[in-house]
């Protein structure tokens, strides 16, 4: 599809809008070279113009006539078919041109709607947990516990407080002990799947939620009974 002719270690493309010798090059570096994208896709070659390959021999021909002692070095780059854009930026970004590869990123820098959409979101309005933008399958059970947590942000809660206020007008024999409460806690981290670290075991007292960067908490839009 197209061509490129390389003489420097490090690619430095402003490097040949002036002579070497007048350009002020960063500390520590020297000029090795310089690189040429030509952006020229085969369907664009008419009938009777040189082909790619001749185009390249006598590029390097001439390179050699200007620079006897130059080394040289071509490269085809290649795209799928349909790839838009202009010919030359598709080259560049091919062949890992820095200044096209970092456009590009930051033509496809998640907005800030993408980077909502990862991560955890606890809509405590909703009663649901999103995990990268998906509902988890918790239960009415496992959320009201989820929430228990999550407003108490930072402080242990002992599984006898768990069982004293979620649990509080449960008939007797659908109470649970402690090592049920585990039980529950358990399956709950299950379905948090890889963000399941967000609830803690404090050891030997109970559990801990702890927010983390990617965790996103929606509140009500009025105050939660189930906070102290």
């Amino acid at each position: 599809m197209t061509t490129i002719t390389r003489t420097a270690a490090t690619v430095r493309p402003d490097l040949a809008q002036a002579h070497t010798s007048e350009r002020r090059v960063p500390e520590g570096t020297e000029v090795r070279g310089f690189a040429l994208y030509v952006g020229l896709a085969d369907d664009k070659i008419a009938e009777g113009d040189p082909k790619l390959g001749e185009i390249v021999s006598q590029i390097k021909q001439l390179v050699s006539q200007l620079a006897p002692n130059a080394g040289t070095y071509a490269a085809v780059a290649l795209a799928p078919e349909g790839t838009g854009g202009r010919d030359v930026d598709v080259v560049r970004l091919a062949l890992g041109d820095p200044a096209a590869v970092a456009r590009q990123k930051q033509q496809h820098a998640p907005s800030e709607d993408d980077r909502a959409a990862s991560g955890v979101t606890i809509d405590l309005s909703r009663k649901r947990v999103l995990l990268d933008n998906i509902a988890a399958p918790l239960t009415f059970r496992e959320f009201e516990l989820l929430q228990y947590f999550v407003l108490r942000e930072g402080l242990t809660v002992s599984r006898e407080e768990l069982i004293e206020k979620l649990w509080a007008d449960a008939p007797e024999d659908e109470t649970p002990n402690e090592r049920t409460i585990d039980v529950h806690v358990r399956r709950l981290r299950v379905k948090l799947a890889h963000y399941q670290d967000i609830v803690r075991t404090v050891r030997g007292t109970g559990y801990r939620f702890d927010r983390h960067a990617d965790v996103s908490i929606l509140h009500a839009a009025t105050p939660s009974p189930d906070i102290f």
